[in-house]
């Protein structure tokens, strides 16, 4: 490990490693030593002990080991070690858990197996300066308060720095996108501390126009924190936002510090809030009223200071009307109402949304510089509707760069039904070619045409496979496809 130069140098951030595969463990240990104090345990006793003791920048933890998965116990760290910044590594085949777990246990970002160094120090070295730039803002909101004219300066550079990271621009988007006016009026109403409520389909986004909104306001300086609302049960969603005392029910060992409480002078995100059941609700509501929580099992009542932004995929005016969201919280958080806009609504924006995942996975995977699409992908993204939005296209990508042979990604290399999306749009053209009043014959050429197109995409070009899944012999084949201009691919 490199010991620094003087004694005016800072520290080293402290990395937290853990992994019940003692190979791995020394692998990733020998990995970061280099620019991190590095700490490593085999067993999450073992890194609950050393959790304890020392103050852990970032927390490395494997997914898969015996007892306790990765994200179970990096949501027991979110609890009591809020400030470490939580990684998790697992294989491709364990993504869906980690994504389910990306909000509870709030994970900066998971890792894919098997990683390669670079693109892991690269993560863990992102994941350190995240957090001081964090801390550091903290340390320069008390001192600008203090009135120091040099410390004006030093923290409006740190508010830049932040801003520029998590601000707007982070939505990607093409020129003219629908986007450009939720950002629009979302920048305006951010210096206000208004409570907003943002709509919109899962995955579409809303968690990074939140934060954006956060570190446009006023309150940049202060904690943002964010809660899946759909995730907890009553009871331990009212733990989780409002804390408790030790004692107050089986399993509270010790006094647990709300994420209300965390975030005091700053934002609270309540993610999926139109899934909370009512008697929840009237709890919520009195602490936005009052300005004020009562841990679980405690008697004394503690003043809060949070802005809300609130996020559903419901309609809450039709849920109101339906008796289901009670009216007077729904007019608490509604202060402003955005919606942010699907993909199959904006399919301009798809390209750079795609470009931009495309660096970022790459990373992940290792992959070597220049990974690009070839010409006929972004065709095929733009014209797949995206039911799962953002989710769905960056699952997809990280798929077909996996799979990809060198450092072109072609359409291949998706799955079917995107494949069938470029089918469709290859239609789409011939079909635009065609009187309106064409004929049943030519409408029905038209999507022999796009039927031939996807399965020799899927089959990638395979002609044997094709003709056998079509029921076609080769030479028939070969004529449909000299037919409909698709011989040469």
């Amino acid at each position: 490990m490199t010991v620094p130069d003087s004694a005016h140098d800072a520290p080293l951030p402290t990395v937290l490693v853990v992994d019940d595969e003692v190979r791995s463990l020394d692998a990733l240990r020998r990995t970061l030593d280099e620019e991190f104090r590095v700490l490593t345990a085999p067993d999450v006793e073992e890194a609950r002990r050393l959790m304890a003791q020392e103050r852990v920048s970032v927390i490395l933890c494997d997914q898969r080991m015996p007892g306790t998965s990765g994200v179970e116990f990096l949501k027991e760290v979110r609890e009591r070690w809020p400030d470490a910044v939580r990684i998790v590594i697992s294989g491709y085949t364990d993504s869906e858990d980690i994504i389910e777990g990306l909000n509870s246990a709030g994970i900066y970002q998971y890792i894919l197996k098997p990683w390669v160094p670079d693109a892991l120090l690269a993560t863990v070295r992102g994941a350190a300066e995240t957090l001081h730039l964090q801390r550091g803002l903290r340390h320069l909101d008390l001192e600008l308060r203090a009135g120091v004219p040099a410390l004006r300066r030093r923290s409006a550079e740190g508010l830049a720095k932040v801003r520029s990271a998590f601000g707007f621009d982070r939505l990607e988007r093409a020129e003219g996108s629908p986007l450009d006016a939720v950002c629009a009026t979302a920048e305006r109403v951010a210096r206000y501390d208004l409570s907003v409520l943002i709509g919109g389909e899962s995955g579409t986004g809303k968690e990074l126009l939140a934060r954006a909104i956060h570190y446009a306001s006023p309150r940049v300086a202060a904690p943002f924190v964010v809660e899946n609302c759909a995730a907890l049960t009553d009871s331990l969603l009212e733990s989780e936002l409002f804390g408790h005392k030790r004692g107050a029910f089986t399993g509270a060992y010790e006094d647990h510090v709300g994420l209300f409480q965390r975030a005091d002078g700053g934002t609270a995100f309540l993610d999926e809030i139109g899934e909370t059941t009512p008697a929840f609700q009237v709890k919520l509501l009195r602490v936005l009223q009052e300005g004020e929580l009562r841990p679980v099992g405690s008697t004394r009542s503690i003043p809060v200071d949070v802005r809300i932004i609130a996020a559903t995929h419901r309609n809450l005016e039709d849920e109101v009307r339906a008796g289901r969201f009670r009216e007077d919280l729904y007019y608490r958080i509604a202060g402003i109402t955005l919606h942010m806009p699907p993909l199959r609504e904006r399919p301009g924006d798809v390209a750079p949304i795609a470009r931009r995942l495309l660096g970022e996975v790459g990373a992940e995977l290792g992959k070597p510089p220049g990974l690009a699409f070839a010409d006929d992908v972004l065709p095929a993204l733009m014209n797949y509707p995206w039911p799962g939005n953002i989710r769905e296209l960056r699952n997809e990508i990280a798929r077909a760069a996996a799979l990809a042979d060198g450092t072109r990604i072609a359409a291949q290399d998706f799955s079917r039904k995107v494949l069938q999306g470029q089918a469709g749009l290859a239609a789409g053209k011939a079909a635009s070619g065609m009187p309106q009043s064409g004929t049943l014959a030519q409408r029905l050429e038209a999507i022999e045409a796009m039927v031939l197109r996807e399965v020799m995409l899927r089959t990638r070009w395979n002609k044997t496979q094709a003709a056998k899944e079509l029921g076609l012999s080769r030479v028939g084949l070969r004529a449909k496809l000299l037919r409909f201009g698709l011989e040469d691919k």
